[in-house]
């Protein structure tokens, strides 16, 4: 069941979320401008080439990813419920030159407003933190499927669920199988950027705001891979790849947390392996 009220708590809790992180990125237009790009190996690969592709970016965030795939000559429409996000997006893209749709809407509205238009796309792209803002996967792979054209290709990096059983200080805290109603957090959307710093900050590290509370509250629902994968296919989406990887990209998700090669994140040294990402590529048939 879709639970807008949740949503709409979120979108309020990411206006102020997103002021803070981006306080702290130098001249990301700039960077941009230049061939920077915000992008990681992993969603790159599992996208493949999309070079005159069109593409959906599902909870772009500030765009800096998405205009970072239309630097790889995707022509992109990025979707988030921050009014602050997409505003910010639009006038990167103005600011940096490269195009890019943004629109702001709750994904389940726009995939019916999208439906409407009669618009698809050849790749649809989600990543890093998304899915668990959302309360219902299901309705969430089947608006996929509506948004891909036959032939086409999803891709998801995320973190792994496993990891949301851990506290801060990696001691197990938390349920694997949450409530159907979700997690609900008081201090709302932290300031991760500050926290992971030049990991998160290809343009350039600014201190920019200090000591980030969030007044307002969020919601999470965490899913796991199964329910992922099942509400994909489920939907009628082929799973082509399903990847897990030992470390995350950027986010120093705990604490103790060490960098390794290409801002990689891997547990401390004391600990096991264990999975911090997962990926995947689910297609339309043609």
């Amino acid at each position: 069941m879709i639970r807008k009220d949740q949503h709409e708590d979120n979108r309020r809790a990411w206006n102020l979320a997103t002021e803070a992180h981006n306080s702290h990125k130098a001249d990301q237009a700039g960077f941009l401008r230049q061939g920077g790009s915000t992008l990681f190996p992993e969603e790159v690969e599992l996208l493949g080439d999309i070079q005159g592709k069109t593409l959906l970016h599902l909870q772009c965030n500030a765009g800096q990813d998405t205009l970072s795939l239309a630097q790889l000559g995707a022509i992109v429409t990025g979707v988030d419920i921050s009014d602050t996000a997409i505003e910010f997006a639009r006038q990167l893209s103005r600011d940096s030159g490269i195009p890019g749709t943004f629109e702001r809407a709750d994904v389940f509205d726009w995939f019916e407003i999208a439906a409407g238009r009669g618009q698809q796309f050849d790749r649809v792209f989600s990543s890093y933190g998304a899915i668990f803002w959302l309360s219902d996967i299901r309705g969430w792979g089947q608006g996929i499927s509506r948004m891909l054209k036959p032939g086409g290709r999803f891709a998801l990096v995320e973190f792994h669920p496993f990891a949301s059983v851990f506290e801060w200080d990696w001691s197990l805290h938390f349920d694997y199988f949450p409530p159907p109603e979700g997690v609900t957090w008081e201090d709302g959307v932290g300031d991760y950027v500050a926290l992971a710093g030049e990991a998160l900050t290809p343009s350039g590290y600014v201190e920019g705001v200090k000591d980030f509370v969030n007044p307002h509250r969020s919601h999470e629902h965490l899913w796991g891979i199964g329910e992922v994968v099942t509400a994909l296919t489920d939907a009628g989406l082929r799973l082509t790849t399903l990847r897990e990887y030992p470390y995350s990209n950027g986010a120093k998700l705990f604490d103790g947390m060490r960098e390794s090669e290409g801002k990689r994140m891997l547990p401390p040294a004391h600990l096991p392996s264990l999975p911090l990402m997962f990926g995947l590529v689910a297609e339309k048939a043609g």
